[in-house]
């Protein structure tokens, strides 16, 4: 395959070290209503997904997560966003090198995805290109958030490659017939075990520095 026409990014894990923070108020929020998940549950199941998806995934631990749980979630989360959030490790440098158009394609809903890449000072990077899975039918591991980005930025899917950090979003790119570089170095890749389980989904390449993401980009045919 010749040189991608797009880079599609996902956000937390990928862009902004977001995912030790989601998890830690996840289960917070989750152990004050009375149930209990470990920390290896909760990487296993809801990393790269949507909270429609978490939600589904607590009510069978036999938690009814109503909507005032998501807005302590909401609320904590943002504020810790605010206060902590940092992007991952020389992913600026590497955006600013990247000679190609991008976009970010994200379970995350957009307000949180506004939050995330502004306090991060990512979003010029890619303002207005930012995608939730809000705007489609079915989320990751489903194709069609990716396969949206796509369409929006007139790229066909081929000539796509997706830089992601979990299963659901690496499942997602190769159903939408993308190239996918598996991304291992956020802050959640020890906790989450993301070396052993990116490597068993055998992506294009993966990468664990943002410095690497260039070249790696260049070596994906």
């Amino acid at each position: 395959m010749a040189q991608p026409a797009l880079v599609i990014f996902d956000c937390d894990g990928v862009l902004v070290d977001s995912e030790p923070i989601s998890i830690d108020v996840l289960l917070q929020v989750v152990a004050e209503a009375g149930v209990e998940v470990s920390q290896e549950r909760a990487y296993d199941e809801w990393l790269g997904r949507s909270m429609a998806s978490v939600t589904a995934s607590l009510h069978a631990c036999g938690l009814d997560f109503t909507e005032e749980h998501l807005k302590q979630v909401r609320s904590r989360l943002y504020t810790r966003f605010r206060d902590e959030l940092q992007p991952i490790p020389h992913v600026a440098q590497a955006l600013t090198d990247l000679d190609l158009p991008c976009c970010v394609a994200s379970s995350s809903v957009p307000e949180r995805l506004a939050v995330s890449l502004s306090v991060t000072g990512l979003l010029p990077f890619f303002d207005p290109h930012v995608f939730s899975s809000s705007m489609v039918e079915n989320g990751k591991p489903a194709p069609d958030l990716f396969l949206h980005a796509a369409e929006q930025m007139g790229v066909a899917p081929s000539d796509c490659v997706v830089i992601e950090d979990s299963a659901a979003g690496i499942t997602a790119a190769r159903a939408a017939g993308m190239r996918v570089i598996g991304f291992v170095g956020g802050g959640h890749a020890i906790p989450a075990k993301l070396n052993s389980r990116i490597a068993k989904l055998a992506p294009d390449a993966i990468v664990t520095d943002m410095r690497e993401l260039g070249a790696t980009i260049a070596s994906v045919n």
